[in-house]
């Protein structure tokens, strides 16, 4: 029986890393394994793993993360943070009933966040 799923993502920097999600996203770092980190945030676990040749801009990593309520706050934490904050997509409402906008972590992680309209 399946339960969940844990994204697992590369890193660089794991310093770097570290503080975009935790401070920037609002994650906290449950676990530092030095080549390996577990971070969760409002019951959404991710795992990240030291790989520190990877090249952000050919990097194809991606995740979609579901928000229940004010994706616009969300948006505008994330526009107004600090340069580390890539914009990929600018908020905006999708005909498959989502507002989602996407940003890139410093390792070149795409994260699309999204909040169901009707």
């Amino acid at each position: 029986m399946l339960t969940s799923v844990v994204p697992k993502l590369p890193f660089i920097n794991k310093q770097e890393t570290v503080n975009f999600y935790v401070n920037q996203l609002g994650f906290t770092l449950r676990s530092d394994y030095v080549d390996y980190l577990i971070m969760d945030k409002d019951g959404v676990e991710l795992h990240f793993f030291s790989f520190p040749t990877i090249v952000p801009a050919k990097s194809d990593f991606m995740i979609y993360v579901r928000v229940d309520s004010d994706i616009e706050s969300l948006f505008e934490k994330c526009r107004q943070g600090s340069s580390a904050v890539k914009i990929i997509t600018r908020l905006e409402s999708k005909p498959w009933g989502q507002k989602e906008f996407a940003i890139a972590d410093p390792n070149g992680t795409c994260l699309t966040f999204g909040e169901a309209f009707s």
